[in-house]
C-alpha cells in the first residue's frame, strides 16, 4: 500500500469543533487503503520523504506558525511534493486579499475594503467587522462602530459591514464536484450545523467560486450568508484546510463522500 502523511493538529482549540474527532474518523477510513502516518504541521518538513502523498488537513490557523508554513509551501512547490490540497489556490491559502479581488471584479461577495478612506463603498451600517488579512478562525476580528473604526485606523486589515443576514451556509466540493451542504439555522451559532438541501441556484452561486479558484486538487468549502432578500454573498473561500463537519452527515452521504475522496487520493499516489 502507498503511504500518506496526514498532517493535523489534533488538539488545536477551535470554537465549536473538535479536530481530533474528525481526523481520527477520516484516518480510520483511509487506513483500509493506505499506510497512515499522522504528523503535526510544524514537523512536516522533516517527514516529507516518508510518504507518497501528503494530506494537509485540520492544521489550525497557520498564522501561528507562518514562517514555518511559508518554508513548507516553498519546499512543496520547489520539490514538486505530491500534496492534497494542492497549494495552487488563490483564496484562503494566500490570506484574505481574494475578497478584495473578487469585489473589484463584481463577484457576489460581502462588500470589503482595506482603507478607511473607502468605507463609503460599504454603505452606512451600524457596525463594521475588521479582520486580519491573513487571519483565520476569527483571530483578531473586531466589531466596531464607525466612530471606533475611525479612531483605530487599521492597517493590514479588511473592513466589512456588519450585515443582518438570515443564516450561513457552506457548500463542500471535492476537486470541482459538489459533495454536500450544511447550514447554521441560528446565525449566532456558526458551528451548530444541519444538512442543507442545495438548490440549482445555490450551486450556480458556489460553482462560480470553484471555477474562479481552479485548484488542481483538494476539498474546498464555499461559505456564504443568505441575505434578507434571498440572495447569497460569499463570506469565505476555504481552500487550505476546511473543517468538514462530516459527523453531521447521514451515513450514506458520509460513506459516499469518503469513497469519492479515497478514489481521488489513490489516483494521486
Amino acid at each position: 500500500m502507498k503511504t500518506i502523511l496526514y498532517l493535523t493538529d489534533l488538539y488545536f482549540k477551535a470554537n465549536g469543533r473538535n479536530y481530533y474527532q474528525e481526523d481520527l474518523f477520516i484516518t480510520s477510513k483511509l487506513k483500509e487503503h493506505f499506510n497512515i502516518l499522522i504528523g503535526n504541521p510544524q514537523q512536516a518538513i522533516a517527514l516529507l520523504s516518508k510518504a507518497d502523498l501528503v494530506v494537509f488537513r485540520n492544521t489550525g490557523a497557520v498564522i501561528g506558525y507562518q514562517e514555518y508554513f511559508n518554508r513548507f509551501v516553498a519546499i512543496v512547490k520547489n520539490e514538486n511534493i505530491n500534496i492534497f490540497n494542492s497549494f495552487d489556490g488563490k483564496a484562503d491559502i494566500k490570506g484574505k486579499q481574494y475578497l478584495l479581488d473578487l469585489m473589484d471584479t463584481e463577484y457576489p461577495v460581502i462588500p470589503t475594503v482595506e482603507h478607511i478612506s473607502d468605507i463609503d463603498a460599504l454603505g452606512n451600517p451600524e457596525k463594521y467587522i475588521v479582520k486580519i488579512k491573513n487571519g483565520a478562525d476569527s483571530i483578531g476580528m473586531e466589531i466596531l462602530t464607525k466612530e471606533e473604526l475611525l479612531q483605530t485606523n487599521p492597517e493590514e486589515k479588511l473592513i466589512q459591514p456588519f450585515l443582518d443576514f438570515e443564516y450561513e451556509v457552506s457548500f463542500y466540493y471535492l476537486d470541482d464536484k459538489f459533495q454536500y451542504a450544511l447550514y447554521a439555522p441560528q446565525k449566532e451559532k456558526r458551528w451548530d450545523l444541519q444538512e442543507y438541501n442545495a438548490t440549482t441556484e445555490d450551486l450556480d452561486f458556489a460553482k462560480q467560486f470553484i471555477e474562479w479558484n481552479n485548484i488542481k486538487t483538494g476539498i474546498t468549502r464555499v461559505d456564504a450568508c443568505r441575505m434578507k432578500d434571498g440572495s447569497l454573498l460569499l463570506v469565505e473561500l476555504e481552500d487550505l484546510n476546511p473543517f468538514l463537519s462530516i459527523e453531521l452527515l447521514s451515513n450514506n452521504k458520509r460513506d459516499k463522500f469518503m469513497n469519492c475522496w479515497i478514489e481521488v487520493l489513490k489516483k494521486l499516489c
